[in-house]
């Protein structure tokens, strides 16, 4: 999946994708390296993070992502200075949605 990001964008998102969720950087091809943005991923998910020169951060459209231990990832956004709203509306789920350093929604679930 792509979100958006501006320029200049890469090391705050390194710093909460990387740092806070722990996914892992992912090396771009040099030809897409120097468009700028970021590659991050775990397992089977990645997150393409690409610069958008006109950027709008995502608020309603959002990746929904499954994680194993959502109390213990809510803690960690929480402790990171990120907001948690967690969402009882997906029956059979659990899930809460946080917003990354540039405002993209995340909605992060588990069954």
């Amino acid at each position: 999946m792509q979100l958006a990001i501006p320029a200049g964008g890469e090391d705050v998102c390194r710093r909460f994708y990387v740092g806070v969720l722990g996914l892992r950087e992912i090396a771009k091809p040099p030809p897409l390296a120097a468009r700028g943005g970021l590659w991050v991923g775990a397992d089977e998910l990645e997150i393409h993070l690409g610069v958008e020169a006109d950027f709008r951060p995502a608020r309603k459209a959002h990746p929904g992502i499954l994680v194993a231990d959502l109390d213990a990832l809510a803690a960690r956004l929480t402790a990171a200075g990120t907001e948690v709203t967690w969402d009882d509306g997906f029956p059979g789920h659990r899930r809460f949605y946080a917003a990354d350093p540039l405002g993209n929604r995340l909605e992060f679930l588990d069954r």
